[in-house]
């Protein structure tokens, strides 16, 4: 900021509108600045991001959240991890507005459930996740809502707009899909290939944002 002010310091005749120039420039980057903070600790608990990670940044990751390498978090998620962890893998996506919370023992009664998502594992736009766990290479489609203790194994597959209820267990190979999710049927070879293509090339595109965004002036 120190350009804003030495600006002020060098005028002379004009003044008063070249401070109301200079004060409004900089209240603009304070904003943009404060209102652009996608990490936030919570009772002492910072998140953990890799280096190599993306969080873009309207993402809000709040708490006990820890994030892997190569792994992206897109526009418009909340990652609220409060009263359990949520943990993230290598190379996994969440996409566009997704929301992922945990389960407390104070709601509702039983025991706490963090939640786990692990490697290559790729979750599509809009979809819910609470106190769950989506194992290596599963994908979870867009607006799809997994609910606690539930389980999505590796290689497996939760179709769009699905509702997996607690404690369902999706098996690897298969396809689940409706309200409330069953087994469609088996997974076919080429869509077992998708499950680690989908992970490889958003990991990729996910490094292109990283690098290549800039907010427009």
């Amino acid at each position: 900021f120190g350009s804003s002010f030495a600006a002020v310091s060098e005028t002379s005749s004009g003044g008063l509108t070249s401070l109301a120039a200079s004060q409004r420039r900089l209240l603009t980057m304070l904003s943009r600045t404060f209102a652009r903070l996608a990490l936030r600790s919570f009772e002492g608990h910072v998140p953990h991001i890799a280096s190599t990670a993306f969080v873009a940044d309207s993402a809000d990751v709040i708490g006990k959240v820890d994030i892997g390498e190569h792994s992206s978090i897109w526009y418009g998620c909340v990652l609220r991890g409060d009263v359990e962890r949520i943990s993230i893998g290598k190379r996994s996506n969440i996409q566009d507005g997704t929301i992922i919370h945990v389960r407390s023992d104070s709601l509702g009664g039983g025991k706490p459930q963090p939640t786990t998502i692990g490697d290559d594992v790729t979750v599509g736009h809009q979809a819910l996740l609470h106190a769950c766990t989506l194992e290596d290479k599963s994908f979870v489609g867009m607006q799809a809502c997994v609910m606690d203790f539930a389980t999505v194994e590796s290689g497996a597959m939760v179709a769009a707009g699905a509702m997996v209820l607690s404690k369902t267990v999706v098996k690897s190979g298969e396809l689940w899909g409706g309200r409330p999710a069953k087994k469609m049927r088996d997974l076919t070879e080429k869509e077992v290939v998708f499950l680690s293509v989908s992970a490889e090339k958003y990991a990729e595109f996910a490094q292109r944002h990283k690098n290549g965004t800039k907010e427009v002036e």
